[in-house]
């Protein structure tokens, strides 16, 4: 089901957003916390998302080898459709690379729908 709430223009837009881009580093930083794992804050904003992914793919990888239950669940947290997981691009990333980039992306929508509907009241 799509929505399409806010347009792609609008998307591509807001990845370039500094309010928009910290917010979803303290999204990721928050959820990983939660289950005790240590993601910091990237020190270039314009490099951010580049920033957390590198993070991201280690630690994904980590849980995948040795904690699956436990990536289940941060996964559960974060709300991440497992469809898109199944449906992952194997011939250009590797598992947790995949995984990783949806973690990402999934963040950033979660802070763009609050930005949404915070405009709308």
């Amino acid at each position: 089901m799509n929505y399409n709430l806010i347009s792609k223009a609008e998307m591509e837009r807001s990845r370039q957003n500094e309010e928009i881009i910290r917010d979803t580093a303290r999204q990721v930083i928050k959820d990983f916390a939660s289950f005790g794992m240590d993601i910091s804050f990237p020190d270039d904003l314009h490099y951010a998302y580049d920033d957390l992914y590198a993070q991201l793919i280690p630690v994904v990888g980590r849980l995948m080898e040795t904690n699956p239950e436990k990536l289940a669940a941060l996964l559960y947290q974060i709300d991440l459709d497992e469809r898109k997981i199944r449906n992952a691009e194997v011939e250009l990333f590797t598992e947790h690379e995949w995984i990783s980039g949806l973690i990402l992306e999934r963040e950033f929508l979660k802070v763009l729908t609050r930005y949404y509907f915070r405009r709308s009241q």
